[in-house]
């Protein structure tokens, strides 16, 4: 059933235009009230109600003047609402500004991937990172503010409800169970290596790539926590060195951590370790200036990891390795982590790689979790090792 939800207090009209633009199309629909006043328009499921799943009371979210702790409350309480309610919830729409968008997504993220949820929001155009988080969230920009229809919102909202109404009229094939998933971490600079490496493995499994970005690496961790994944090959690990020096797409400090939580197989490898993210070449830091960098397009600055900097990557990683008492596997490739990263290349800098592969071995508990190969990260022979390796784990 579809459901459009969102504060009836302040949204009642463009709400209730949504109800029924979604209506006319033939689908069931619930309105779910996300207000902290009483709501201008009928609604299936009242904000009180939503409320009583917070972990508290429904005091902390209705019973406050402080419209802050409202939104923070209600927005706990919705994800527990969502979490509930996940398998009656067949596509969603919600419409706000920031506290809207902020109650609204705290809910979506916590559906399933695939079910379509659809924010149309005042703040779409900014940086939404933090409301869409590992989610598959589409966000719409309302172009307009939030405050009764106009000519503009009664279009964008209509495309909105439309869209949400055909994906769940025509629904995606149901995936398939016939192969385990296997997640994969990818770099543009190290595409050769990743493509290669899960061409090798897909008629065993069913190769999902994540682009190291961030968020790529947060997702692919979630997936493994809920038992989607099976297993990881991890070669491109440089969220982790964005973390540890101030890079714009950096790991959280868990990375790493549900791979001894959960005992899955891993085989990793430092792809792209030397590789700090920055956004245009204006936004590096002043401390930096002096420092090696590659431009990558206008918006992408890219800087050398230094070999201090190498040395922590190397025993940060090490020790989250030995906390892992599962099928673990450390693939050092010394030849190169990187396109750049060859001889004559902007990044190619033996001292720092060896830095790097030095701090590993040194930290790394079990010499037999590492294996070192005389090639580069994109060669041929690294992607064979990396598929050889995960399939010897599992089938031993």
């Amino acid at each position: 059933m579809i459901h459009i939800i969102g504060t009836c207090d302040t949204k009642g009209a463009e709400i209730a235009f949504l109800r029924d633009l979604v209506r006319a199309t033939g689908q069931p629909v619930v309105v779910v009230d996300l207000g902290t006043r009483p709501p201008t328009i009928a609604v299936e499921v009242a904000a009180d109600e939503v409320a009583t799943c917070h972990p508290s009371r429904v005091a902390t979210v209705l019973g406050t003047d402080d419209r802050g702790a409202a939104v923070a409350g209600m927005g706990v309480a919705f994800a527990e609402w969502c979490r509930r309610n996940k398998n009656r919830i067949t596509g969603i729409i919600a419409m706000g500004g920031g506290g809207g968008t902020s109650i609204a997504c705290a809910g979506m993220r916590e559906l399933p991937y695939g079910v379509l949820k659809v924010m149309v929001s005042s703040i779409a155009s900014g940086d939404i990172s933090a409301f869409i988080g590992t989610s598959d969230i589409i966000m719409v920009p309302a172009v307009t503010d939030m405050a009764g229809l106009n000519r503009l919102s009664r279009v964008i909202l209509s495309n909105a409800a439309h869209a949400l109404v055909g994906a769940v009229a025509a629904p995606a094939p149901a995936a398939t169970a016939d192969l385990p998933a296997l997640g994969l971490t990818m770099f543009g600079v190290k595409t050769p290596s990743v493509t290669a490496t899960a061409n090798l493995l897909r008629d065993r499994y069913d190769c999902l790539a994540f682009h190291a970005t961030g968020t790529g690496g947060k997702t692919m961790e979630r997936l493994l926590a809920q038992g989607v994944l099976s297993g990881l090959i991890d070669i491109t690990t440089t969220e982790i060195a964005d973390l540890l020096f101030g890079g714009v797409l950096p790991a959280l400090p868990d990375r790493l951590d549900v791979v001894a939580r959960t005992g899955a197989p891993w085989v990793g490898s430092v792809g792209a370790l030397d590789v700090i993210n920055f956004r245009a070449p204006g936004t590096v830091p002043q401390r930096h200036r002096d420092r090696l960098f590659y431009h990558h397009n206008p918006n992408v600055t890219l800087m050398c990891t230094s070999p201090e900097e190498n040395t922590q990557i190397g025993q940060w990683i090490g020790k989250k390795l030995n906390a892992c008492a599962g099928l673990v596997r450390l693939l050092i490739p010394e030849l190169g982590i990187m396109a750049l990263d060859v001889a004559g290349g902007p990044f190619w800098w033996p001292e720092a790689n060896r830095a790097l592969f030095t701090a590993l071995r040194d930290t790394i508990a079990d010499p037999a979790r590492i294996v070192s190969l005389p090639c580069h990260i994109n060669d041929p022979a690294f992607a064979q090792t990396a598929a050889d390796t995960f399939v010897d784990l599992t089938d031993a």
